[in-house]
């Protein structure tokens, strides 16, 4: 795994993260064509970066990806975990999970995740076990906990 810090993301990162956000989900083909005719679909509130609802990965000092979590009653939700594409499968967005989890549990509360189920895979390594379906503006989705 790449040397990963997590910190929250601070006000002024906002474009930079959304913009972001653009580059890690233009990268996936089975949603480029819903974001390029929804483009209002990709959007950080400033509210949550406001909040401390993102957490931000970086190496070296360069943001490499973030997530997205928001208390909800009886539960946190990882509303959005995006990584560089360039840096995929170096263990970022399992190091963001880790501090989104850990967020949840200080909280006393357990962490869920609607996913695409392409991501499936990456969730269950991730130690979450499936709960059930979900429909989401694209389609349906898996409703996922841990």
């Amino acid at each position: 795994m790449t040397n990963v810090r997590i910190r929250l993301a601070a006000p002024q990162e906002r474009d930079a993260l959304e913009a972001l956000q653009w580059r890690a989900s233009l990268a996936n083909d089975a949603d480029r064509p819903h974001l390029e005719a929804n483009p209002d679909a990709i959007e950080l509130p400033q509210e949550q970066i406001d909040l401390g609802q993102v957490l931000v990965a970086e190496i070296d000092g360069a943001i490499a990806g973030f997530a997205v979590f928001m208390r909800e009653e009886g539960h946190a939700e990882l509303d959005g975990l995006f990584v560089e594409p360039e840096l995929w499968r170096k263990g970022i967005g399992a190091a963001l999970v880790e501090a989104a989890t850990h967020e949840a549990r200080k909280n006393g509360l357990a962490l869920m995740v609607i996913a695409n189920p392409a991501a499936r895979g990456f969730y269950e390594r991730c130690g979450f076990s499936l709960e059930g379906e979900a429909q989401t503006r694209f389609g349906p989705a898996l409703r996922m906990s841990r």
